[in-house]
């Protein structure tokens, strides 16, 4: 379909569309604020869901058909850029690109795009156009096509809030505490998590971290006590919810926890009041809504063990990001190399990516997390990393990670508090885990690569379990209600095991941060790193441990530090590191990341900066094989007289 698109894109290319290159000018002719115009029915397929239904011709690039615009490069590249930017800015730049291929037309009158919006969406979807170097298309100039607010210009993308900032009225007697527990569309879900941020707005605030392939804002409810901030020595916990699209359990029961958290502040509850004061949460209660629209068209106890599982583009999110776990096997292997931290393979950006999986890497980058779990349904279990065995073709073995123990007091913490998991029977759901404790090391239960739960252990300082809330993938309404019973206090003591272990600050002999110093625990091979303000937080169980602060060009700190088995608060363990005289720089060196296909991202790889994506300094995707064209130039070959030269970037 995406061959045949550009094929398309390239016999259209002879059409008038107006190039900077055509006009004597340097330029195409600029639209004046508002122009008189005869307003026709906009009967255009890639623009149909744009927030008008009335156009006008002449365009600002010069169609002066219906049938010229169909035809025309720019129309036809709209319709492909879904692909090329595998689902990113999708379908922002599409009904960006309509309000100027086909105008808004009210009143005998053309109305202007907003300048602030298309300045908004050039910032965020660049690096996505770099990646494929194709450049910004000519025709969303911000300056040129669009207006300024004060010339009465419109928001284009206004249609993609349709009826979600709309305020859902409450049955009348009902208390705003009131929890309705059903299942909830994307628009219900979105209105919950709006309504809940704006009711406890001191506490809560609701972001996107990017839109799934089908242009669904992937949107998450923050809780502490400074919204929209980190603050000094205060640990982020995130909880996801629907990587698979029909195990819908772990979505309904965060946007319960968001309102209960929420109520619960507002009412004076000591705990919720100490919990969000203390620890900043945040809650991704569907990170596949692509997928949850098709298991939910089949309906509760309808929906088959698979559909809806994947993403729109077909893909398994819980297999879709880079296998680390192959790389700290190898890197095991060797003494004196780090196995934290391990920069993702060039080759990963070569395969399929989901922007879905493109944005939690990058959400992973905007905050120091600490704590994670990720919500499942078709069994009863707590599992925690490694995923994938030691052994590749072992189907089942246990792999355990340097942090076993905290691995395994993170998942007890969950399932000792847990009703039915905590159940005797072995009949029941889950049954087969009781001897286990209801916990299990996820490669000695299955084996597979891929799992966002390694991923976050082996490329960041974020430590996360798998936790499956029932044997039902989509439970029926009536039995949600039982579900949030059996989950709110194991959410919350979860949750309250990110104040476990130690943590401090980590700052020169002048009192300023050192960011990205590294911590190291004396027989535990993984070590963690400073956030930019030079505060860390190290989970660990009970008992001595030595633990030992460093960074390039100081010397390094050891101290002596003991956790007891009752201690639920972490630990203040302060490092202040002195320079290095003139001597040799001793310092643990890193890994030795020379192997194929591995590289560190730009300007290292601490857990803070940008993911090495494409586009992202070294992991850009280069020029095809001839050396002088972009990948995607081929398909432009056939080009007659006006190629689209302004896709090149060079």
């Amino acid at each position: 379909m995406l061959l045949l698109l550009l094929a398309a894109l390239a016999v259209a290319a002879a059409w008038p569309g107006c190039e900077p290159s055509w006009d004597p000018a340097g330029g195409c002719p600029r639209p004046s604020a508002s122009d008189s115009a005869m307003c026709v029915d906009l009967r255009l397929r890639t623009c149909g869901d744009a927030a008008y239904n009335r156009t006008a011709f002449p365009t600002p690039l010069e169609h002066r058909s219906r049938e010229a615009v169909e035809s025309s490069s720019e129309y036809i590249l709209l319709s492909v850029l879904h692909h090329l930017l595998e689902g990113q800015c999708n379908p922002d730049l599409r009904l960006l690109g309509c309000a100027v291929l086909a105008p808004r037309c009210e009143g005998g009158l053309v109305r202007r795009p907003c300048r602030r919006v298309c300045e908004g969406l050039r910032d965020a979807c660049q690096p996505a156009f770099d990646a494929i170097d194709m450049a910004w298309p000519y025709f969303l100039d911000c300056g040129r096509y669009f207006g300024a607010e004060e010339e009465g210009c419109y928001d284009p993308l206004e249609q993609l809030r349709g009826g979600l900032d709309v305020e859902e009225v409450l049955p009348s007697g009902l208390p705003p505490t009131f929890i309705d527990f059903t299942h909830h569309s994307y628009a219900q879900m979105v209105r919950v998590l709006k309504r809940t941020a704006a009711r406890c707005s001191q506490v809560a605030r609701t972001y996107s971290i990017g839109r799934s392939f089908e242009g669904k804002e992937l949107l998450v409810i923050e809780f502490s006590g400074r919204p929209g901030q980190h603050e000094l020595m205060e640990p982020e916990v995130k909880l996801i919810g629907n990587i698979h699209g029909n195990e819908v359990a772990g979505r309904e029961m965060l946007i319960y926890l968001a309102q209960y958290l929420c109520s619960e502040y507002l009412l004076g509850s000591p705990r919720i009041q100490r919990l969000l004061n203390t620890t900043r949460i945040h809650l991704l209660p569907s990170m596949n809504p692509d997928g949850y629209e098709v298991a939910a068209a089949e309906g509760a106890g309808y929906n088959g063990w698979t559909s809806g599982r994947q993403n729109a583009q077909n893909l398994d999110l819980n297999r879709n990001f880079p296998d680390l776990t192959s790389e700290f096997y190898r890197l095991a292997s060797s003494r004196g190399t780090r196995t934290d931290h391990i920069a993702i393979p060039q080759h990963y950006w070569w395969g399929k990516v989901a922007p879905e999986t493109k944005a939690i890497m990058k959400w992973m980058r905007t905050a120091p997390f600490v704590l994670s779990a990720s919500l499942h349904g078709g069994d009863l279990v707590v599992s925690y990393p490694f995923d994938f065995s030691k052994h590749p073709h072992e189907e089942k073995m246990f792999s355990p990670t340097p942090d076993e123990k905290m691995f395994k007091l993170l998942a007890r913490a969950y399932a000792d508090v847990h009703p039915m998991m905590m159940d005797k029977s072995e009949n029941r759901c889950g049954g087969n885990f009781l001897k286990r404790g209801s916990i299990i090391n996820g490669a000695d239960w299955y084996s597979f690569t891929g799992g966002m739960s390694d991923f976050n252990y082996l490329h960041s300082n974020c430590f996360e379990i798998t936790v499956e809330l029932g044997c039902v993938k989509f439970p029926p309404e009536e039995a949600l209600y039982t579900l949030w019973q059996h989950n709110k206090e194991p959410l919350l003591g979860f949750v309250e095991m990110v104040h476990r272990g130690i943590k401090g600050v980590v700052m020169d002999k002048f009192g300023k941060p050192v960011k990205n110093a590294r911590i190291s625990v004396k027989g535990i091979r993984h070590d963690i790193t400073t956030a930019p303000d030079g505060d860390y937080w190290r989970l660990l169980p009970p008992g001595s441990h030595i633990v030992i602060a460093q960074a390039p060009g100081y010397s390094k700190v050891i101290k002596k530090v003991t956790i007891p088995a009752r201690m639920k608060r972490a630990g203040r363990v302060d490092f202040i590191l002195q320079p290095l005289g003139t001597g040799p720089k001793k310092f643990l060196q890193g890994p030795r990341r020379s192997g194929p296909g591995l590289r560190d991202p730009p300007g290292g790889a601490g857990p803070h900066r940008e993911p090495e994506e494409p586009g992202q300094g070294p992991l850009r995707r280069q020029p095809g094989p001839g050396g002088s064209k972009p990948w995607w130039w081929s398909y432009f070959t056939s080009l007659s007289q006006h190629k689209p030269r302004w896709l090149l970037k060079y």
